[in-house]
Parts: C-alpha cells; structure tokens; sequence
C-alpha cells in the first residue's frame, strides 16, 4: 500500500471481515482497495456525522432560539433527501453515478457548513435540507458503484463493510459529539467533517471514474436514454412535499394539522405507487418484494428503537447514558449479522436469511416491552436488541445485495432509489403512527413524571408502540418468502 494513502486505511481495512479482504478474491486485493478503502471511508464519514448530529442538535436549537423548530431540522433533511435519492437513480443509470456522488459529496459538505455557521434556526434548517439533498445523492450513487464496479461475488462483502462502517460511529460518535460541543462548542460538529471526506473522494474518484463512469448499458450494446424522466421527477418532489406535510401534521396534535395531513397522504400514496417497482404493495415476487422488505424492516425496527430508551429512563429509572448504552452491543451485532450474510457458501440460503433475521427482528421488538413488568431484568431489552441487531444486519445487506442481482445495469439508479425511498418512507409514516399511538394513550406526560416508575407514568402507551411493531416485523417475514422469483 502506497505511503500516500491515508491513514483511516487501516480503520477501513478493519472494519471488512478478514476472511474478504484478504487474497486474490476480497474487496481489498489491490484492483479493489483504493476503491473499498475510499467508498467505506465515505460511509463511515457520514455515519459518523449521522450519530453524532443528535448529541449537538439540542445545544444547537437553544443557542439559536429554536426549541420550536427542532424537529424540522430532522425533517428538513429527510424530505430532501427523498428528491436527492430518486434525482440521483436518474443520474446515475443516464450519466453514470460519479456526478450525482461528487455534487451529493459537495452538497452534503455545504448544508454542514451552512449549519455549523448559522446565526438563525432558520439558515440551520436550509443547512439541513441542503445536506440531505446531498446524502441523498450520495447513498443511491455509492449502491450504483457497487453495482458497476464489484463483481456479483464481492457485493456481499462491500455491503458487509458499509454496514462495519457504522459501527465504531454508533459506538463512540455521540460521545465525540458531546466531547466537542463541550469543549468548543457545537459548531465544530458540524464544520468539522467536510474537510475529513478530501482524502477518502481522492482515493475513491479515479477509481470510480475508471470502473464505473458513463451511462449504463453502452458495453451491451444497448442505448441507455439521456435525458431526464421528467414525470419521475415530478413524482418525487410529490413525495417530498408529502412526507414534509405528514411529518409537520404528526408533529402538531390539533385538530387542525389533519388538513396538512391529508394533503400529505393525497400526494404521497400516487406518487409512491409510480416510484416503486409495480407490485411492491401487494409483494408481487422478485424486485417489488425485496424493495417492499427493506421498507418493512426498517420501519419496524427503527419505530421500535426510537422509543426504547425514553421507555428504560421514563418507566425503570435508568439515566439517559445508561439508556442508550442498552443499545450499544446491537451495532456490533448488526455487524456480524451482515458479514454473516457474505459467507460465500450461504448465498443459496440468502431468502431464508432474511427470514430468520425478520423473526428475529419481531422477537426483540415483541420482548422490549417486557421490562415494564417490575421482576423483568433491564438488561432484557439490551439483550433482546442485540439479537434484533443481528436480524436487521441479515435483512439490510441481503436486501442491498439482491437488488442489484435483480436490476438490469440501465435500472441500477432507479431501483436503488425505489429501495432507499421504501426504506426512508416507512419510518416517516411508522414512527408517526406509532407516535400517535403512544400519544393518545397519555404517552404525551410519560416526559414529565419523575424518574422512578411511579403510578402517573403510561406503561400502556407503549405497548401499543411496540407490539404493532413486532407485528409489521413478522408480516416481514412472509414478504422475505417471496424475494425469489418463480421459473416458467
């Protein structure tokens, strides 16, 4: 390896199981490792940035006198980052997914800037809706490379490390973050991580530009087409006004929200349906399932763990620290679940990994709940989120990993986005229907009872959080029966 390459090398070369980045055959023998390295070293970067913005965010609202305006920042990122995915699926099978990752690159690194300099809530939110225009980009074209430049027997093992990458971020980003902000201020959180991506883009573009440039199907003799789908187009700023108007009516419990809801809801559900694969609402088998899969997995599972550790501080008197740290074993077996699933010798067995990691998936959500009974451990839910971990690391990289076997090389970009919007959606409407669930069963005043399980708190509310849950998660375990398409 050159003395000019970087040292988070050896992070990288860490983070991909040594049985697959060893030898001629792994993502890091030398035709591959200035491009895994880069690739990976992106992920981990934006990882990184992703757990860390929760610990500065609230820091950052009061400082700007933008309590009430605290969840747009989170909002404002998701919505346009819907745009970016399904912008980025046309780039990329048109044009070839460089420009899409360079500007999504750049884009990401001027919405941090914007928002690590911002002297109002206000320029804050543009900054977050900027940077989620370019994560958006980012994460559909990086699947697009991996699509061009890996042969299909390395794709598992790619997929294995993107999922490593979140690892040590998971682990020690919101402890960095509140490090930062304590010691000088919340704005280098922000600020901070554009200049740290150069080196890994360095390393990655030639490489991309070598092996994955130019449009999709020119080596096959086909024609990919140039232009732009304009109606795709149009259908995804209907979903991002739509999910921006459903999270706004979730976030406003008056009666008067349910005007904006329902205008979400009408530009939503037409324009999912023609974004999708045809078929993905009644699991039609092949490509719609898989797209359907990913989005039921993550809905469930992420609606579930976003109120785990309120659960743990609210009903069994756990310190916040202590709450979250219930949750810190699940990224290294979220891990291990995916570097399981790139054992070359259990690919015959890909569709009943997703089962098993589906059931999983339902089992650690149906048995969170369980510490609201006194005599139950609390160490149950970190036990039980763990082996959930472990599911959802068998069900994440499958679903990436069959994609891409199922796309024509011209459909890479598209379908891409199809599966990271089906992903991305399903949390919205999923942890908003398990937060109006939780809110009308006095969920709303569990925040303000004291810490200790008294008789004030609403054990109810959430159960009628996680036990839906538990139920979408195992309806995911059917859909996982049907990602195999049949043989005339």
């Amino acid at each position: 390896m050159p003395d000019s390459e970087p040292r988070d090398v050896d992070v990288v070369t860490a983070a991909v199981p040594s049985s697959l980045a060893q030898g001629d055959e792994g993502v890091l023998r030398p035709g591959y490792r200035a491009l895994s390295v880069g690739i990976v070293s992106v992920v981990l970067l934006i990882a990184f940035e992703a757990t860390a913005v929760g610990t500065a965010m609230p820091v950052a609202a009061r400082e700007l006198d933008g309590v009430s305006l605290y969840a747009f920042a989170f909002s404002g990122y998701f919505t346009t980052s819907l745009f970016g995915m399904v912008l980025a699926g046309q780039w990329s099978d048109r044009h070839g997914p460089l420009g899409s990752l360079t500007t999504g690159i750049a884009s990401f690194g001027a919405g941090l800037l914007l928002s690590g300099t911002a002297g109002s809530m206000g320029v804050f939110i543009l900054g977050r809706a900027v940077q989620g225009f370019g994560g958006g980009l980012v994460i559909v074209a990086l699947y697009v490379v991996v699509g061009r430049a890996y042969p299909e027997r390395l794709r598992p093992a790619i997929m294995a490390a993107f999922a490593a990458g979140w690892v040590l971020p998971s682990i020690v980003g919101p402890l960095a973050a509140g490090t930062v902000t304590e010691q000088l201020g919340w704005r280098w959180v922000f600020v901070g991580v554009p200049v740290l991506v150069v080196l890994p883009l360095a390393l990655a573009l030639p490489q991309i530009r070598r092996r994955a440039s130019g449009p999709a199907g020119i080596a096959d003799g086909a024609q990919a087409p140039r232009s732009f789908d304009r109606r795709r187009i149009r259908l995804a700023l209907a979903v991002s006004l739509g999910a921006g108007l459903l999270q706004y009516a979730a976030q406003d419990v008056r009666p008067l929200s349910l005007l904006p809801g329902a205008l979400g809801v009408a530009l939503l559900v037409p324009a999912v349906l023609g974004l999708l694969p045809r078929g993905t609402y009644r699991a039609a088998r092949g490509l719609p399932s898989v797209v359907l899969l990913r989005g039921v997995a993550a809905g469930s599972f992420i609606a579930a763990e976003s109120f785990v550790p309120l659960m743990l501080v609210t009903q069994r008197g756990l310190s916040p620290t202590l709450a979250g740290f219930s949750l810190a074993a699940g990224g290294g077996t979220w891990a291990l679940g995916s570097w399981v699933q790139s054992r070359s010798r259990l690919e015959p067995y890909r569709e009943r990994l997703t089962t098993v990691g589906m059931l999983l998936v339902a089992a650690a959500v149906a048995t969170a709940p369980s510490v609201l009974v006194d005599s139950v451990p609390v160490w149950t839910v970190a036990v039980a989120w763990a082996f959930g971990c472990f599911g959802m690391g068998l069900v994440i990289s499958s679903t990436s990993v069959l994609l891409l076997k199922l796309s024509a090389p011209e459909e890479a970009g598209a379908n891409s986005a199809a599966l990271q919007i089906s992903d991305g959606l399903s949390n919205v409407v999923l942890l908003s229907a398990g937060g109006a669930a939780f809110a009308a069963l006095g969920g709303g005043t569990v925040a303000h009872t004291t810490a200790t399980h008294a008789s004030g708190s609403h054990p109810a509310a959430f159960v009628v959080v996680f036990l839906p849950m538990a139920a979408v998660a195992l309806t995911g375990a059917w859909v996982s029966t049907r990602l195999r398409e049949l043989r005339a």
